[in-house]
Order: structure tokens, then C-alpha cells, then sequence
């Protein structure tokens, strides 16, 4: 039984399977731009999940959005930089983002409150939501995408909606890469994460007050991120055979790894344990194909690299503006899809292969932290135009070698179908 909800169309510019950061942040964009957006999201908002800690490059959507001023008004958590014990030594050392140039400090939030305030501007700029709405499958005609069927919690049947162009931000649910894609797991980054919350926890000191910790131990590492108050959300990650290898739970393990630490146990000396443990494990993919015929992948859909240095909602939301704009084009000259979405997979791979080269070799514990920076700088600034420790802030706030992905330039392929045919 098929059917259309009340009051909504079933023919959109824009299909968005997914109502995290990158779906949200894409339908706003794209609303905003005169589109007819349909974000389905399979949950309720607000709700859980992990990812509170951002870096600076996620300021730079929230700012096309509209957001900064009201990111500020609701109290999130600066966050001007990490304190990272790591390295051969162990000795603490800290980076600041005002090192990596125009963007001095990002957030730590609850995402639940984050996500929810992109989504609700998204549906202020004009896009509608669909809640609790759960994709099936897709419509095919003629080898290619052209809508969806959806069913929603508490609605009789199942409701088919086209689209120009169908855009799956579902995160790891990947609804349409998982039917049209294979996926390339990274097995140097094959891990496990465990973590939980404490109240009650002291602070870095001075300047270092906001900052995420990361530490590492022998088996794996810890981050530290401070939300609010004394809030601290805290969690281990270790390799999925190390933890596969060990007589202990995950949540005794993470007990064990916690007194081999030596910052961290200090600022939770005081504190206590205000949630359960949760647990996510095998995270670091990338799809083999990032588009096809009438579909295209976004943020963690697409790819997604070990949490280390917290760049999964920033690339995500940078990654769905970029998107937006190549979408708003297409849109307009239908002849450019397949060349412009091949651009943007292009360039999506590149940068996001650049972090994960960075983030499996910085996983050496054996090096200096000049070992890090001058590897930053390999990456990025191979004719050595920074400092290597600028490159390295740049790296990890999101902010380098991103022209390309960034700022598609799509005038050469509008251009060609622009022109009068030739007599």
C-alpha cells in the first residue's frame, strides 16, 4: 500500500536520507537556495549521540547557516585546542587553533542539542522534515534513482516521494551505499571505543582549561572532553584484537587502561560515574563509490576516519556544503551531474584519504611530537610554505588543502552545456 503524508508533496528537488549534521546542514543550504528539500530521519530529535567535541573548520558551515551567534547564545563549550600526552617521551604538549590561522577556537557539545538546533534551521530556511521516518527502499527507472519509499512510525502504509536527485547523509546505516556500494575498510584503524560520563571533574589548568585531552597508553588511548561544568565525557580506544585478546570486558577494560593513565586519572580523581557504558567498534571506512546514477553520499554515509583529533562532524558539514552547492548546480543544468558529482568524490576522497594517512601514522607512538608536525606538513605543504606546526593545527582543525573539495568550481561544465550549438 502506497500512500503521500498530509500536507506533503511527494515530488522534491532534493531527496536527504539522514537529519544528522551533514543532512541538516546540506537541506538548509540547499533550502535557503530556493530547492524543495525532504529530509527523512528514522529518529526523534533530540537524540543521543556520540561526537561532542569539534574543530574549526565546522565553523565555517554554521556560519553560512547562520549558526555562530546562536551556537554562543546556547552555551556550548569553547574549545581553543587539545593537550595530547603522546609520543616517545610522554611528556604533555599542547596545540592552540589560533596557531592554524583565521579560526582561533570550535565547540564541545552535547549533540544532542547540536544536532537538533541545525536540523530546526534547516526547517526554518524552508526544508521539510519527516521524523521517525524509516527508508525501505529505493525507486529505480531506467538504472536510475529517482525517489524513495519510507514508512513512518505510527502511519499506516508506505509513502513514495521522488526526487531529482536522492542524497544519503544516514551516517553509518548507509541506506544507499549499502544497496549500490561496496565498502573498504581501513585495517590499520580497525579499533573498538568504550566510554561513559563523570561529574564532578577537575580541570586542565590555566589556558589548557577547554581543552580536549587525548592520552596515550600502552594499549590504545583516552579522550577527555570536558561539556559542561564538571561534565566530562571520557572514553578508551584500543584495537578491536586487542580487546578481542583480553579476559576483561569492555567496561573492565576501560577501568584497567584508566589507572595507567596519568593526567586523566587526576581530573577524575574526584568524580563520579553519571552513565552507563556504550561502545561502537570497526568505525574507519571508506565506500567505493561516493555517487552513481540519480544518488550521491555525504559524511559519515560516505567515509568516516578513526575519532582521534575529532574530525567526523566538521568534515561531515563541510563536505555537505560543498554538496550543496554542486547539487544547486545540477539541479539548475541537469546535463553536468555525472561530471560534477565525479569531482566532488574526487575530492572528497583526496582530503579525506589525507586524514586518514595522517591519523594511521600518528597512531606511532614511538615519534616525537616534530615527527607529527613535519608529517602534517608532508600531507598538506610539501614546498614547506608554513611552519610545520602551522601545518599541523591546519590539518587537525579541518582547514588545509580543502580548495578543491571546498570550494567546487563547477563554470568549465556550465560553460560547455551553456553554449549555442554550433551551426
Amino acid at each position: 500500500m502506497s500512500s503521500t503524508l498530509q500536507g506533503i508533496t511527494d515530488d522534491f528537488d532534493v531527496i536527504i536520507i539522514g537529519g544528522g549534521p551533514a543532512g541538516s546542514t546540506a537541506a538548509g543550504l540547499l533550502a535557503e537556495r530556493g530547492r524543495r528539500v525532504l529530509v527523512l530521519d528514522r529518529e526523534r530529535f533530540p537524540r543521543y549521540h556520540i561526537g561532542e567535541s569539534l574543530i574549526p573548520g565546522f565553523m565555517l558551515p554554521m556560519e553560512e547557516l547562520g549558526l555562530t551567534e546562536r551556537m554562543e547564545e546556547k552555551g556550548f563549550e569553547r574549545k581553543y585546542g587539545g593537550t595530547v600526552v603522546w609520543g616517545n617521551n610522554e611528556i604533555p604538549w599542547n596545540f592552540a587553533f589560533a596557531t592554524g590561522g583565521k579560526i582561533p577556537y570550535a565547540y564541545h557539545t552535547r549533540r544532542a542539542d547540536l544536532d537538533t538546533m541545525i536540523m530546526d534551521r534547516a526547517r526554518e530556511l524552508g526544508a521539510t522534515v519527516v521524523e521517525e521516518a524509516t527508508v525501505k527502499d529505493t525507486i529505480e527507472e531506467d538504472g536510475r534513482v529517482v525517489g524513495v519509499r519510507y514508512a513512518v512510525r505510527g502511519v499506516e502504509g508506505i509513502v513514495e516521494t521522488r526526487g531529482s536527485l536522492i542524497v544519503d547523509a544516514s551516517g553509518q546505516a548507509r541506506v544507499i551505499g549499502r544497496k549500490y556500494s561496496e565498502v573498504n575498510w581501513h585495517e590499520q584503524l580497525q579499533n573498538v571505543a568504550v566510554w561513559t560520563y563523570f561529574d564532578g571533574c577537575h580541570r586542565l589548568p590555566g589556558d589548557e582549561w577547554s581543552n580536549i585531552l587525548i592520552e596515550g597508553i600502552k594499549d590504545g588511548w583516552f579522550w577527555g572532553i570536558p561539556l559542561d561544568k564538571g561534565v566530562f565525557s571520557v572514553g578508551y580506544v584500543t584495537p578491536s584484537a586487542t580487546a578481542k585478546a583480553s579476559d576483561k570486558s569492555l567496561e573492565d577494560l576501560f577501568a584497567s587502561q584508566l589507572a595507567n593513565t596519568s593526567k586523566l586519572k587526576g581530573l577524575l580523581k574526584d568524580a563520579h560515574q553519571t552513565s552507563g557504558f556504550r561502545s561502537a567498534r570497526d568505525w574507519s571506512y571508506t565506500n567505493e563509490r561516493f555517487y552513481g546514477n540519480g544518488w550521491v553520499l555525504v559524511g559519515d554515509a560516505a567515509a568516516f576516519v578513526d575519532p582521534l583529533f575529532s574530525p567526523g562532524v566538521a568534515l561531515a558539514t563541510m563536505a555537505a556544503s560543498s554538496l550543496a552547492k554542486i547539487v544547486d548546480q545540477i539541479i539548475e543544468h541537469p546535463q553536468i551531474e555525472e561530471k560534477a558529482l565525479d569531482r566532488y568524490a574526487t575530492a572528497y576522497q583526496e582530503f579525506f584519504n589525507g586524514i586518514r594517512i595522517f591519523v594511521e601514522k600518528f597512531y606511532d607512538r614511538s615519534k616525537t611530537k616534530g615527527f607529527y608536525f613535519d608529517l602534517a606538513q608532508e600531507i598538506t605543504d610539501p614546498e614547506k610554505k608554513n611552519d610545520a606546526h602551522v601545518d599541523f593545527v591546519q590539518l587537525i582543525s579541518g582547514l588545509a588543502r580543502n580548495d578543491a573539495l571546498f570550494n567546487p568550481d563547477l563554470d568549465d561544465l556550465i560553460a560547455d552545456v551553456s553554449a549555442p550549438a554550433a551551426d
